[in-house]
């Protein structure tokens, strides 16, 4: 298979792992919901896996590529302040864990170009 097939198989495995570790475990990611949202954490926690579940079914649908990973590119972006808010949260953890919570900053944009470029090149293929 190309890596131009592979590669939105590959988000939609990203974004599936990740929606099932937000009911699998939780916790952590109830830790990242910033404070100013209403409700409580785990309903964002459980929402946001939710949306990684069906970004993931769309993304893996040819019919429904283009559209979920437009949409993927977008949730990326809307999720960052939960990562501003686990650097700010763990400024006061020991240094690897500082570091990992600041490295997930700058990880955010490759996932937001990577999800426009599945959308680009299944847009091509119509």
């Amino acid at each position: 298979m190309p890596r131009s097939e592979r590669s939105p198989l590959l988000l939609a495995g990203l974004l599936a792992a990740a929606g099932v570790a937000h009911f699998a475990n939780p916790r952590p990611f109830d830790a990242l919901v910033p404070r100013a949202l209403p409700g409580s954490p785990r309903a964002w926690t459980y929402g946001s896996g939710v949306a990684e579940l069906a970004l993931a079914a769309g993304i893996a649908a040819p019919r429904t590529r283009a559209v979920a990973a437009k949409a993927a590119a977008a949730f990326f972006v809307g999720v960052f302040p939960a990562n501003v808010q686990m650097a700010v949260d763990w400024r006061h953890r020991p240094k690897p864990l500082r570091t990992a919570a600041l490295a997930r900053l700058p990880l955010q944009l490759p996932l937001v170009l990577w999800a426009r470029s599945v959308a680009r090149n299944e847009e091509g293929r119509s």
